[in-house]
């Protein structure tokens, strides 16, 4: 079965990629976020494919698509659906019936999502947490698999709200999507302006997606790779006494990663060594999902603004610090220093 998850991903890469130029990491933190049952926010700069990559990724896995634009004047039942009066014409009873909105579909881009008021925005949190919406008093599953593709532009603000802290956790990666390559940008351009349109097969169905799913929760993880996870997560937490937090976090972080952020760790591990052919998660596979799952749990203050100190730039010295045989870097060194 392992074997089978690799060559599916492998299928939909080359789905997607016959319509989308470029962009393969970011391809790749989508399927494997897909896989791991998670949402993710992408965050770019307009025109760079946002909109085209999540729903081409949508057919190739087979599953109601559903766009919602996100606006000011975009209202929470909007997006859930609404209550409306119906009256039977033969008897002249009059019912209540639940409309479904948009985001009753199995994936949802949200486009521009943090161009809506809160008030809208929060209308997500329990879509995305508890997979149902509420209304009136009645609780209404939403179809499984769920997922939540948002999008958001880091450049133009005027207009915009914030997504709360609360809001951000519940998205399992922060996906950072870069302008392309030279070479890529005039293959772009070839295939845009040209008269032919690719065609996007489907690759599986919701059903297999949740098999997947299933699949990627039963990768065993021995103690100490979560240890070493927890340790990353646990670094970021500036004022906690029973934590071991270096003096870089001190220095510039405002606010660190929740408990989400480590179980996130250790599940989007389990989904990388899967889809890498192994039966077991190691360090690496820990390493290689840090940044898309703290790059959005970790607040920067002041002094790291002033400073010009990115978050990733962070995150990477955070992983040089930590050790994976959990010593004490502080002690690792001064030993080091002792033995030479």
């Amino acid at each position: 079965m392992d074997t089978q998850v690799m060559e599916t991903a492998d299928r939909i890469r080359k789905e997607v990629q016959s319509v989308v130029v470029g962009q393969d990491e970011v391809i790749d933190e989508l399927i494997l976020c897909l896989f791991c049952g998670g949402h993710s926010l992408l965050i770019g700069v307009p025109g760079l494919a946002k909109t085209l990559l999540v729903s081409t990724i949508a057919r190739t896995l087979s599953l109601e698509f559903s766009r919602i634009q996100f606006t000011p004047d975009l209202m929470p039942s909007d997006m859930t659906g609404t209550e409306v009066m119906e009256e039977d014409k033969a008897t002249g009873n009059r019912s209540m019936r639940f409309v479904r909105g948009p985001v009753f579909a199995n994936l949802v881009l949200a486009d521009e999502i943090n161009r809506t008021p809160p008030k809208t925005q929060a209308a997500l949190l329990e879509a995305m947490q508890e997979q149902q919406v509420t209304a009136g008093g009645n609780k209404h599953l939403l179809p499984r698999p769920f997922f939540v593709l948002a999008t958001q532009n880091p450049i133009e603000q005027e207009g915009t709200y914030p997504l709360p802290e609360a809001q951000l956790d519940r998205f399992m990666f922060n996906t950072r999507i870069s302008y392309p390559t030279s070479q890529e940008e005039h293959e772009i351009v070839l295939r845009t302006t040209s008269a032919t349109e690719p065609e996007v097969n489907p690759v599986i169905d919701g059903s297999k997606v949740l098999e997947i799913q299933d699949l990627v929760r039963q990768v065993p993880i021995a103690p100490q790779v979560v240890d070493y996870a927890l340790r990353i997560v646990r670094g970021t937490r500036v004022g906690e006494e029973d934590s071991s937090v270096p003096d870089f976090m001190q220095q510039y972080i405002r606010w660190g990663a929740g408990p989400r952020a480590s179980q996130y760790l250790v599940l989007a591990a389990k989904g990388k060594a899967i889809l890498r052919g192994s039966s077991v998660v190691d360090f690496s596979d820990i390493r290689s999902v840090t940044h898309p799952v703290l790059r959005h749990r970790i607040l920067r203050n002041f002094n790291a603004e002033a400073d010009g100190v990115q978050v990733d730039e962070l995150i990477n010295q955070l992983l040089d610090w930590v050790d994976e045989d959990g010593t004490d870097p502080e002690t690792a060194r001064r030993l080091d220093r002792v033995m030479h």
